[in-house]
């Protein structure tokens, strides 16, 4: 019976393997036409811009492209910002900030991207949202989070007794490394009070 079952499965692995060659055909067959067939699209790479440049206005954020081919194409953005602190080069697609922009104020920006025929307005694309990311300088300095804090220790406390704990923040970005790090000093009492960077 075991002998039966080996050559079964031997005269049965050829024809699994021309049914295999087969659909892998049928397949290379889909992906050419569907390579013929490809549709359009728009191209490009996330935007981002440092805050804060201290160079002149404007300041280049990007590009948008779509693989449309019109020589009449034109590119325009829409949303919130757009035509005010963003504007597009209508023939390249070249973004642009017309402000500095502050990180701490605004972190990102969602825009919307079309490509329209100059002559008749006729979109040659579907609209597509982008998000231009705006990145951190270490700009800010820590402030505290109340004007005073009030401690008391009893007297003839045991060296490292707590005091009190005190709290500063940075507005900076935490997770650009260093940007938003707090550390503490004493500036005055050092000979009998020490701090920690938790405060």
């Amino acid at each position: 019976m075991g002998h039966l079952i080996l050559l079964f499965s031997l005269f049965l692995a050829p024809a699994f393997a021309d049914g295999g060659s087969q659909k892998s055909t049928q397949n290379l067959c889909s992906n050419d036409v569907s390579h013929k067939r490809q549709k359009r699209d728009w191209i490009w790479n996330q935007m981002h811009i440092k805050e804060e440049i201290d160079t002149p206005l404007p300041h280049h954020v990007g590009k948008i492209t779509s693989s449309v081919r019109n020589k009449n194409a034109k590119y325009i953005i829409e949303g919130e910002y757009a035509n005010t602190i963003f504007k597009v080069e209508e023939t390249t697609g070249d973004v642009y900030a017309f402000e500095r922009l502050d990180r701490e104020k605004k972190a990102e920006y969602e825009l919307t991207a079309l490509i329209i025929d100059g002559t008749n307005n006729r979109s040659l694309e579907r609209p597509s949202k982008f998000i231009i990311k705006v990145y951190d300088i270490n700009d800010n300095a820590p402030v505290f989070v109340q004007k005073v804090f009030n401690g008391s220790v009893p007297e003839m406390s045991p060296v490292g007794t707590s005091v009190t704990k005190v709290t500063a923040v940075d507005a900076d970005d935490p997770t650009v490394s260093g940007h938003a790090m707090v550390t503490y000093e004493v500036t005055t009492g050092g000979e009998y009070f020490t701090i920690d960077d938790s405060g």
